[in-house]
């Protein structure tokens, strides 16, 4: 059997049941007395239940009952008032110009399929791109070039705000005939004597770095670059181990030579991967929109 009332009539019934009074409650909603009273005897009426106690000094007072009925009507009204947000989301879609952010070494593995499938879920979005290191992406923001990054929780300065989204724990990369690559994890003292490979960017060089400093232990760093790409052919060729956060598509190097993937044993602070944005200024509905797409998709990308 149908409901036969409306969600005016519960809003005016919040409204006297905050105010006190029908007249308090005609004031705040800007409704004639009579329309209230009517619409609390409908109510009244069709649950059949007392709402109220009639109190002439002190106007109205919730019955036992008529408070339960009010804390549920306020849960019914606010969830009305959802319906009218999303209704608002779906006819006022995001649209407009965002520009993205990547890390350099996140670039290669994520950030044309990240795009993508966020052009295909926001079609009047238009989107630039951009990659770099940590201080790039930090300056980009800064000047307003990117709206949003997808990085690391690397050196966050306090004028930018990072939302981590999943944690990347450190692992050992290694030459295929490597003498330690068949062993099931690997800890810090075994590799100190080993030649190390460093990708050596700034925040991402202080971070592996400091994987040995808290173990009171010192690399031996044989080789550095910038290009996550050269480390892995160095590796790959026999140069020495590096450390790694990220699993590329092949467990090869650019050339096809094999790389074989150790865990880091031990308990070790992982890198976090998010975005990033200023800090105070107001996100827009695209940039939101792409920070929800990120949440969504970037925890289901296969990183292990």
């Amino acid at each position: 059997m149908p409901l036969r009332f409306t969600l005016r009539q519960l809003e005016y019934f919040v409204a006297v049941g905050q105010a006190g009074s029908i007249a308090a409650a005609s004031e705040a909603v800007n409704v004639s007395s009579p329309s209230i009273s009517a619409a609390i005897s409908q109510l009244e009426g069709e649950f059949g239940i007392q709402l109220f106690i009639r109190q002439h000094a002190q106007g109205l007072s919730l019955t036992p009952g008529g408070r339960r009925f009010f804390t549920e009507a306020k849960l019914l009204l606010e969830a009305a008032d959802g319906l009218h947000d999303l209704a608002a989301d779906i006819a006022h879609a995001p649209r407009g110009p965002i520009g993205i952010g990547c890390f350099v070494t996140l670039a290669p593995l994520i950030l044309a399929g990240l795009r993508r499938s966020f052009e295909a879920a926001c079609p009047d979005a238009t989107v630039t791109q951009a990659e770099g290191d940590q201080e790039r992406l930090l300056g980009l923001l800064r000047r307003a070039e990117i709206d949003v990054a997808v990085t690391y929780d690397l050196e966050i300065p306090q004028d930018v705000s990072f939302l981590p989204l999943l944690d990347l724990p450190p692992h050992v990369l290694l030459a295929e005939g490597h003498p330690l690559a068949g062993e099931a994890a690997l800890p810090l003292d075994r590799l100190v004597a080993e030649p190390m490979v460093l990708l050596d960017l700034p925040a991402s060089r202080d971070y592996f770095l400091s994987l040995f400093a808290v173990a009171n232990l010192r690399p031996r760093i044989a080789e550095r670059t910038r290009d996550m790409a050269v480390v892995r052919s160095l590796v790959a060729h026999g140069y020495g181990y590096a450390l790694a956060n990220v699993r590329a598509g092949s467990e090869r190097a650019l050339d096809g030579a094999p790389l074989v993937r150790v865990p880091l044993a031990g308990q070790h602070r992982p890198m976090a991967m998010g975005t990033a944005t200023i800090r105070g200024e107001r996100k827009t509905r695209l940039v939101a929109a792409f920070e929800a797409h990120c949440r969504e998709r970037l925890p289901a990308m296969e990183w292990g």
